[in-house]
């Protein structure tokens, strides 16, 4: 093997694992951030978003942590560390050495900037009252996952699929449902409309400032504590029913590609993730769920970039 295939080797190794502790650190700020905003609690619903409902009133939020949560605290930054930690060394195999690997330094680079980006951004997610600083959280992590899952097939010949535009529009989409996930999720809409209908009929007459992602959700004692949230929860159904309706035969020419175990990984995320999202709306979002939709989500996203 001559010096350049082995250090795309290291590479390909440190950005699988660096994938590996980015999906952790994803995973354990959504249970961090859904806990807190009440899913899971035994006072369910009305312990939903109780938290910022004392905040708006005057009264102190209780700063009681769960075992549970002080926990994934601790692990998330452990995770967190480690990930920065294989980012450096990732950009020093990259440049340290001739010839530099200028592509995959520069998604090292990116990594690396992204990484800095959570970390100062990390100081205000505990304390947040605006949607932005959980949506910022959410897809810079996703940001970060798609960029160890490209590096971690660095230097190898994968069988070009002539779809590569078809795949970045998908991409792109399934980016901004994450952002309108991470909207829904951090202001507290879960429970502004059921069905679709209902949602169809709450979100009529609802301001596009709704979708300000600074904007403060005001939240009232009783459910659905947040009807403005109607609009974004429509939104984000209706993006969800447009991809799978986009990526389902994206799967299947991929198959015919001759990419057939990426093909069946696709298709078989996207049957699960509407089985998780159905599951959710029909169960009054289960944590364990709502997890597992944030799972999936970041599995769609891997497997689409390694097919760019």
């Amino acid at each position: 093997m001559n010096p350049t295939d082995h250090r795309y080797l290291v590479l390909r190794r440190l950005a699988l694992l660096c994938a590996v502790m980015v999906l952790v650190v994803t995973s354990l700020s959504a249970y961090m951030r859904l806990s807190k905003a009440g899913l899971g609690c035994t006072a369910w619903p009305q312990c939903y978003g109780q938290n910022l409902r004392q905040a708006q009133q005057g009264t102190a939020a209780s700063s009681d942590d769960q075992t549970s949560i002080a926990m994934a605290r601790l692990a998330h930054r452990v995770a967190a560390v480690a990930a920065l930690l294989l980012v450096i060394t990732m950009v020093m195999v990259c440049f340290a050495n001739r010839p530099v690997l200028r592509t995959e330094g520069a998604m090292t680079l990116m990594l690396l900037a992204l990484a800095i980006g959570l970390a100062v951004l990390g100081r205000w997610s505990s304390s947040a009252r605006v949607p932005a600083v959980a949506m910022g959280n959410l897809l810079g992590g996703f940001a970060m996952l798609a960029l160890s899952a490209r590096l971690a097939v660095a230097g190898r010949s994968l069988r070009a699929v002539p779809l590569r535009a078809w795949v970045v529009v998908a991409a792109l989409a399934l980016l901004v449902q994450v952002a309108l996930g991470g909207l829904v999720s951090a202001s507290f809409s879960g429970l502004s409309c059921s069905s679709a209908g209902d949602c169809l009929a709450a979100a009529r007459g609802i301001g596009w400032a709704t979708l300000n992602p600074w904007r403060e959700p005001t939240l009232s004692a009783v459910a659905p504590f947040n009807p403005l949230g109607a609009l974004p929860q429509v939104l984000h159904r209706g993006l969800a029913l447009a991809l799978a309706l986009q990526l389902a035969p994206l799967a299947l020419a991929v198959v015919r590609a001759g990419r057939p175990r990426t093909g069946a990984a696709l298709l078989g995320l996207i049957v699960l993730q509407a089985g998780v999202g159905l599951a959710m709306a029909a169960s009054g979002l289960p944590l364990a769920l709502a997890l597992a939709h944030n799972l999936l989500a970041a599995g769609l996203l891997t497997v689409l970039v390694l097919l760019i």
